[in-house]
């Protein structure tokens, strides 16, 4: 592979090095990509510290949801947005199940109970919408459980974003072969396998199961207030790419002097 002169620059900065030797085997093509992926992030990242100063100093609050199949790169995702970003002003949320007594509360009361006070960014790692896929399909909820939520569900954001608070949701879309080859890759990882839960190992059986749910999830709950954004994952770094490029585009953090954005 013959380079131009630009890209035997770009591979000889500290980016282009460490992704170029970050591998056993040297490829070019690949290495030029990541490279420019890297930075891009780089750049992306820099304008989510923007971002977040907007939402300290004007007391906003935000809300953004992380939703899609077991393995299609939600964690991943979430780590890039927030790993330059001042820890003290965000959250990350990803609930376990349920405690006895949240059972017998009001579904979304442990989500209300986590929403973000002024200032601040919450970052769930699923969420509520648990009710709406995981749950029936895997048996954890009632069919009345699953109605009434899919009832009550527009009605709750409604109120949240009516309590002015920016709610995004992204739904991470992976196909079969890929989530397959991404679950092989885990087991196989001495530091990943731990990843794997019952819930993942019954993921590809299934799989019809899980679109049909998600189907309805997005024809009720897909509304002009609170739309799904879909996240092409199969590429990890352009996944979380476009989804850094999606949050900025929802929150207008940048204040507009003579028309034009400063």
């Amino acid at each position: 592979m013959k380079l131009s002169k630009e890209e035997v620059e770009l591979l000889n900065t500290k980016v282009g090095l460490k992704v170029l030797f970050s591998s056993k085997e040297v490829n070019l093509e690949k290495a030029l990509e990541r490279t420019r992926q890297e930075k891009q992030l780089k750049k992306l990242q820099e304008e989510l510290i923007k971002l977040q100063t907007w939402v300290i100093e004007n007391k906003k609050k935000v809300v953004v949801i992380f939703e899609g199949r077991d393995a299609a790169g939600k964690g991943g995702a979430i780590r890039r947005i927030t790993q330059r970003i001042n820890p003290r002003h965000f959250r990350v949320v990803a609930l376990n199940i349920p405690t006895p007594d949240e059972k017998n509360q009001w579904f979304f009361q442990r989500y209300v109970n986590q929403l973000p006070k002024p200032g601040e960014i919450v970052f769930f790692d699923r969420s509520w919408y648990n009710r709406a896929v995981v749950e029936p399909v895997n048996g954890f909820c009632t069919k009345k459980e699953y109605e009434t939520f899919m009832a009550q569900v527009n009605d709750f954001e409604d109120m949240i974003i009516s309590s002015d608070t920016y709610l995004i949701k992204m739904y991470f879309s992976i196909t079969k072969e890929e989530q397959h080859g991404r679950f092989q890759e885990i087991k196989s990882s001495p530091v990943k396998h731990w990843k794997i839960t019952p819930v993942d190992q019954k993921a590809q059986k299934l799989w019809d199961q899980y679109t049909v749910y998600k189907n309805n999830m997005f024809e009720v709950t897909n509304t002009k207030l609170a739309p799904w954004i879909i996240i092409d994952a199969n590429k990890k770094y352009t996944a979380r790419i476009k989804a850094i490029e999606h949050v900025l585009k929802a929150i207008p953090y940048k204040k507009k002097s003579g028309g034009e954005k400063s």
